[in-house]
């Protein structure tokens, strides 16, 4: 039987007390270090993480994670290793976005108002028409993801700032997208780690 020095002690109980973050395909929590730098955004921080299990729901048998803006104008939703989305939850045919598109491929191929913005694992961020209910979770409410707070789940993280809007990433391909009703860019807006 080995004894632990008290620096190793202490070496091991720092590296097990971080944040957590659930990223792996079985939905295990494991102790997350920050995702690797993406080209075009900065290395994204943990500082402000949410408990991602307060925003997990079943639906068809799947578990994704849904939350709404302190406002309650978006829906939003990771879908574990496949995408982040967001919607305008008060029109189920327009994102509402300044600079959104005004078609683009529906469900059957058609050309038809976005009503959601999507960043997938692997693809560019972009504005879409996804079947009702799209992200929204059925039956609701979703949970609310306070300003400041990073939702950071299963190859994606999320957050919601007041002066930025919400902001998606995807931790794999390091694509994303922030928006607001004013504007949309492709890049990860970051919560700030002296944020409140």
């Amino acid at each position: 039987m080995r004894i632990l020095t008290s620096a190793a002690l202490v070496l091991l109980t720092t590296a097990c007390s971080g944040p957590t973050v659930i990223s792996t395909d079985d939905g295990a929590v494991e102790a997350g270090s920050p995702a690797a730098p993406a080209p075009t955004t900065t290395r994204p921080n943990n500082a402000h993480l949410a408990n991602a299990f307060d925003f997990a729901a079943q639906v068809d048998g799947q578990t994704a994670y849904y939350f709404v803006s302190p406002s309650g104008r978006w829906e939003c939703s990771i879908v574990p290793r496949v995408r982040a989305a967001c919607q305008n939850a008060q029109s189920a045919t327009r994102i509402g976005v300044t600079d959104a598109p005004a078609e683009v491929p529906g469900p059957d191929g058609e050309p038809t108002a976005p009503n959601a913005i999507v960043v997938d694992r692997t693809g560019e961020p972009q504005f879409a028409a996804l079947p009702s209910p799209g992200v929204a979770l059925e039956p609701g409410p979703a949970t609310e993801l306070p300003f400041n707070r990073i939702l950071a789940v299963a190859g994606f993280r999320c957050n919601i700032q007041e002066a930025t809007g919400i902001s998606c990433l995807s931790d794999l391909s390091g694509k994303a997208f922030t928006f607001s009703a004013e504007g949309f860019i492709t890049a990860y807006t970051d919560v700030p780690a002296t944020a409140p």
